[in-house]
């Protein structure tokens, strides 16, 4: 009733100036049983409303209690945390849920001077969890808390990765939880590297100084609603690597492939094939410009989420989906991010005029062998123009399609408005005519123009390839009519243009989920992991997981529908048969004493990365598990970044326990080093192998010579009591020529080179052999530190004596001499000595852009 009072008189005296009445609730309340929430969403039954505006809300309720940090991801001590007390009396701990800016778009409100708040600017990161949602506990200053709270009431509040808040709550810490904290300390240079999940290079983490937050408080008090904006393409924090409790390296996007050789085919023994089809076959499978098979759709600078999602439906109904990934481009990165390199195809898909920055980067992309695919777009070269015909727009129209490889096709399709002048300037031979208009003056509406000397081309049209029907654009019932009799072919254009630009498109369609095998190489560890089971499922066989539930089940006879959260697994052995994978094979490669011993295998799954979830905290340890996939349909990358899983990958998660007071346990980023050094010895330690050129590139690729990619490694570690619990989940191409390379296409060059006739190898052979490699190197560095594995690792990898440039593409030079004891990488810059440094979050080439961290 007395919170009641205080809110009228509050109301009474502030009226609409939400900044003070925000400050004064929270002043005049915080130190009641009450808990502050700002939230984007209708508020609880017993929630109170103190201020609402548009869809956000300010409320209080019951107090919100936190006293179990075991399962944060990472632990960090605030440098305002004192020893005789550990959270001042005047500060309120409160708790972030974040979303990424994809989205959660920040609105842009009337005045668009206003600036976005980071929440680092105000508060100080306690513990955090990374994921989606992003989750954040921080302390603050009365007043600061509040400030967060007003900028995010305004949408105007950032975390500092991009990310958007979508609830703040305030908790009351238990004095537990807090020492917790502080005995749980990293060392420094662990703490600066968490530090950069939530804070910038160079910033403390610290609230503003006092005198500095005053004046901003009061200018807070008189401000409108702010603007926002766009930020980061790649939601997961650049630094990801070093972080404790999430070290995720992975670059799946095959960073950073120059000048691909020209492979043959074969890499197995079909040597009845005629040697000139296989080279045929080569040229079609690898794009000759070197990139790395991810396609980006610019949509300009006020790009609509709804417009992305309708030119990359369209575009996934063309090209065979298991051989790339299609992200946005956004404005700012255009000239920020080294995607050039890092792209097969660009598509844009915005009338609006292209900034003079962003063309000239479009035509460096040309220049470097990239393709250009424009959807009723501004963007023109070598001599094409526009010419406007306004009776035209948004109009259906009949068009002649003439190719010189296919016969004419005619069909209908909404137009831009625009057509492509007649006489365009340069070389002819550069510049053809693909489609026009079926009218009377037959206006150009499709060109092909090439660039430069390394393949660069573009694809230009201003007939709406990418609407059908359902297109708002389309008025009347005819036009409707006509879009439909055309989808056919318009889908058989613009397949034919893709293919021309060097994409496949040969369609594949999804892979059911099947059911899970639970298999051992050792038939005592077996029994004893079910005889474990009997007392760890419920009457019905469930054991149940927040991630993917696994139904144990005698037989396959048993029917148990496979769903991406419920999941079959077969417990006999007997029954189980597979074309591409043998047990007896693992078996004879798998020497461990642990690693490995208890294997679930699955034809088709999700992502094996969430098949042990709900097994591996409370299995024994000498019963390491393993999965293993012939195909995933939602491989899971760094960041928002897909994994491309076809047919002829080694896929497979490992679980490892590694205590916390060890060697390794000090050093977990160092793990990915270790796996990715496994895969390539799995390989050139086999007689006869060791010249295949299989290498490992920091901080988690494998690859082939320092030219293609064709393994990552991803770690997700929780720290639970003093044990770290790991999931290390590897990928790399085997048998599988698509979408870059693979390991037995190395095999087959190497015999072609050398006239040796290896044998190809297997998956099953392969993932065995990595994973005793592993405990093996793994039991040297709990033993020996980072010195009994580096010299090793320095032998394989690819950046000795390579040069890379600081912060920008323009920046410093300085050269590659090796990583330090927490898993930086380091650089020699002349007059400054040796220096570590790390990713700038860009997920691109995690090589480029390199920043020193500032102490």
């Amino acid at each position: 009733m007395l919170i009641t009072l205080c809110y009228l008189y509050l109301w009474a005296r502030w009226g609409p100036r939400s900044a003070a009445l925000v400050r004064s609730t929270v002043r005049r309340l915080h130190r009641s049983r009450c808990s502050f929430t700002f939230c984007a969403r209708q508020p609880q039954p017993e929630e109170r409303v103190c201020l609402r505006i548009g869809g956000k809300v300010f409320c209080t309720g019951e107090t919100q209690f936190l006293d179990d940090l075991n399962r944060w991801s990472a632990l960090l001590v605030s440098p305002l945390a004192r020893p005789e007390k550990l959270l001042p009396a005047e500060h309120i701990a409160f708790v972030t849920e974040s979303l990424s800016a994809r989205t959660e778009n920040l609105q842009r409100g009337p005045d668009s001077s206003k600036e976005i708040v980071k929440v680092s600017d105000f508060c100080s990161p306690l513990a955090y969890k990374p994921g989606e949602p992003f989750k954040l506990i921080a302390e603050a200053s009365v007043d600061n808390f509040s400030s967060l709270g007003i900028a995010f009431l305004e949408d105007r509040l950032q975390m500092d990765n991009g990310m958007v808040p979508h609830r703040i709550v305030s908790v009351h810490l238990e004095e537990s939880a807090l020492k917790e904290l502080a005995q749980e300390a990293p060392s420094a240079k662990e703490k600066s590297a968490a530090m950069d999940a939530v804070t910038p290079a160079g910033k403390s983490g610290l609230g503003r100084g006092e005198e500095e937050k005053s004046k901003l408080e009061e200018e807070k008090e008189e401000e409108e609603t702010g603007a926002g904006e766009h930020h980061h393409l790649h939601l997961s924090s650049c630094h990801e690597c070093l972080q404790l409790e999430n070290s995720t390296i992975e670059s799946v996007k095959f960073a950073s492939a120059e000048n691909i050789p020209e492979l043959p085919d074969d890499c197995s023994s079909r040597a009845g094939e005629k040697e000139e089809e296989d080279l045929q076959k080569g040229v079609k499978r690898i794009n000759l410009a070197g990139k790395p098979p991810n396609i980006l759709i610019y949509l300009g600078p006020e790009a609509a989420q709804a417009r992305f999602e309708q030119v990359k439906s369209v575009l996934r109904e063309c090209v065979d989906a298991e051989s790339y990934t299609i992200y946005q481009l956004h404005q700012e990165q255009v000239l920020r991010d080294p995607w050039v390199d890092n792209s097969l195809l660009l598509v844009i898909a915005t009338e609006e005029p292209i900034p003079e920055g962003s063309h000239e980067q479009f035509m460096t992309f040309l220049s470097k062998g990239g393709k250009i695919l424009g959807f009723s777009s501004s963007f023109t070269l070598g001599g094409v123009k526009i010419k406007h015909k306004n009776k035209l727009r948004k109009a259906v129209q009949e068009l002649v399609v003439s190719t010189k490889d296919s016969p004419e096709v005619k069909l209908n399709l909404l137009v831009s408005g625009c057509v492509f002048e007649e006489g365009m300037k340069g070389d002819g031979s550069r510049v053809k005519v693909w489609s026009r208009l079926n009218n009377a003056d037959k206006d150009p509406v499709i060109v092909h123009v090439a660039h430069g000397s390394s393949g660069g081309e573009a694809i230009l049209s201003q007939a709406h390839l990418e609407l059908d029907s359902s297109s708002v654009d389309v008025q009347t019932e005819e036009d409707f009519n006509l879009l439909k009799m055309s989808n056919s072919k318009r889908f058989e254009v613009l397949k034919e243009i893709l293919t021309c630009l060097g994409l496949s498109c040969e369609s594949s369609g999804i892979p059911v989920l099947t059911p899970i095998y639970l298999l051992s190489p050792d038939e005592e560890i077996h029994l004893a992991f079910l005889k474990w089971l009997e007392g760890n499922v419920d009457a019905e066989g469930l054991r149940a997981s927040s991630k993917v539930s696994l139904k144990f089940i005698s037989s396959c006879e048993s029917r148990v529908e496979v769903t991406p959260s419920l999941v079959p697994v077969v417990t006999e052995m007997g029954s189980f048969s597979s074309q591409h994978f043998s047990l007896e094979t693992y078996q004879q490669h798998l020497q461990t004493k642990k690693l490995g011993k208890i294997l679930l295998f699955t034809e088709v799954t999700t992502t094996t990365m969430n098949l042990l979830d709900g097994l591996m905290f409370e299995l024994p340890e000498e019963m390491g598990l393993i999965a293993v996939a012939v195909r995933q349909t939602q491989g899971k990358g760094r960041g928002g970044n897909v994994w491309l899983s076809p047919v002829g990958c080694a896929l497979s998660t490992l679980h490892i326990s590694i205590p916390l007071h060890s060697n390794l346990g000090q050093r977990i980023p160092f793990i990915q080093h270790l796996v990715s050094l496994a895969v390539v010895e799995a390989v050139r330690s086999i007689p006869g192998y060791e010249d295949i050129e299989l290498r490992v590139k920091w901080p988690n690729d494998i690859y082939y010579s320092d030219l293609m990619k064709l393994g990552g490694v991803l770690v997700n570690s929780t720290l639970i009591e003093t044990t770290f619990h790991i999931l290390i989940g590897f990928g790399f191409n085997v048998n599988n020529s698509n979408p870059t390379i693979c390991i037995n296409d190395l095999i087959a060059q190497f015999n072609r080179e050398e006239g040796t006739e290896l044998k190809p190898l297997s998956a099953d052979c392969l993932i065995a052999r990595t994973v005793t490699v592993l405990e093996r190197l793994i039991e040297v560095f709990q033993e020996k530190g980072p010195n009994g594995v580096l010299p090793q690792y320095y032998k394989y990898w690819v950046h000795s004596g390579k040069q890379v440039r600081l912060h920008s593409e323009d920046g410093p030079v300085a050269w590659i001499v090796g990583i330090d004891d927490y898993g930086y990488l380091q650089v020699h810059q002349e007059g400054k000595g040796v220096e570590s440094v790390h990713p700038d979050g860009n997920s691109f080439d995690m090589l480029r852009n390199l920043i020193v961290p500032k102490h």
